[in-house]
């Protein structure tokens, strides 16, 4: 028995649709108790507050977000005690606000993105005296993954080997925390971003307006690590989106906009580390091999055909029903 819901926060891995001759494996991350992977860094950023005794309960916090940290930080302070505020740009689902209300939180809308969010909430902090926990620079954000996602991985791949890691970037902590902790291990293993294709700040370009919820936050996040990348992958709403509906269609996997993102960019990176030995003909569905019909090898165990082949981690970073009111899955 757990001795409280923060002691639920995990998720399984899941080998997911792949490309002839690969494996793209998945952290389906919907399944810890706030619904994203964010409940990991909310969870070790208040604990750490409580440790340097910043905080204790019955304090209030107050936090810019796109959504997803709102909700994690809205469960830890509902389980916690903490009175909580989240500014978020009116732009993110209503959902998301919704969520968080019913977790007890506070929400304040600005209009504008995530920059605009964050000037608020350091008023708020400076005016209130509520603390403000930082996601993009608090170390803790990327330490939650290096201790809890990094490692759970490893026990759930068995004796595979990692060849390359793809995430989408918001403050950077999943793909920074993970990838440290995957690269002890796999030193020669590739470690990929994404981002959006319509602000492709981290392939050199311009910020740009787009419609991603929790990725492409238009700068360089201090908690990114980008000694760590090896490549960027951008891309377009349309096509996430449009990946969201195969995933949900095909697969049974209902997931949201950086999701999707995440699982093409995968995909291509696992597709040029098959090319060698990527076999021909097997059945194939709109480009990928589904997960119980591994080409060429008709017959076997799906486990043991993929153990020699390239393996390809992915995030799916939250559930779709936070979407719903977007036309996501219209």
């Amino acid at each position: 028995m757990k001795a409280s819901v923060l002691e639920t926060i995990g998720s399984p891995l899941v080998r997911v649709a792949s490309p002839p001759g690969a494996t793209v494996a998945a952290k389906i991350e919907s399944k810890n108790p706030g619904g994203s992977a964010k409940d990991r860094p909310a969870l070790a950023m208040v604990e750490a507050a409580e440790r340097d005794g910043a905080i204790e309960p019955g304090d209030a916090l107050v936090e810019p977000t796109s959504g997803n940290t709102g909700i994690g930080l809205a469960v830890v302070a509902a389980a916690k005690g903490y009175d909580l505020t989240v500014v978020m740009p009116e732009s993110q689902s209503p959902e998301r606000r919704e969520v968080m209300r019913a977790y007890g939180a506070d929400i304040e809308l600005v209009s504008g993105d995530i920059s605009d969010a964050k000037e608020r909430a350091d008023e708020i902090e400076r005016e209130a005296g509520a603390v403000q926990l930082r996601q993009f620079e608090n170390p803790e954000n990327p330490r939650a993954h290096y201790l809890t996602t990094g490692p759970e991985i490893l026990d759930q791949i068995g004796d595979r080997t990692v060849d390359a890691l793809v995430a989408g970037v918001g403050t950077g902590g999943t793909i920074t925390g993970i990838g440290r902790r995957l690269r002890e291990e796999f030193p020669r293993m590739e470690i990929v971003a994404v981002e959006p294709a319509e602000s492709p700040v981290l392939s050199g370009g311009e910020p740009g307006a787009h419609d991603f919820q929790g990725m492409g936050p238009g700068f360089v996040s201090p908690n990114l690590d980008t000694d760590l990348l090896d490549d960027v992958e951008t891309v377009t709403i349309e096509a996430a989106e449009a990946e969201c509906r195969r995933l949900a269609r095909e697969e049974g996997l209902l997931v949201g906009q950086s999701s999707g993102a995440s699982n093409l960019a995968a995909r291509r990176v696992a597709e040029r580390l098959a090319a060698p030995e990527a076999v021909d003909g097997g059945p194939d569905t709109n480009g990928y091999v589904l997960p119980d019909e591994p080409g060429g090898t008709v017959g076997t165990d799906p486990e043991a055909a993929d153990e020699d082949r390239p393996l390809v981690i992915t995030v799916y970073w939250d559930g779709g029903e936070r979407y719903m009111s977007t036309g996501l899955f219209d």
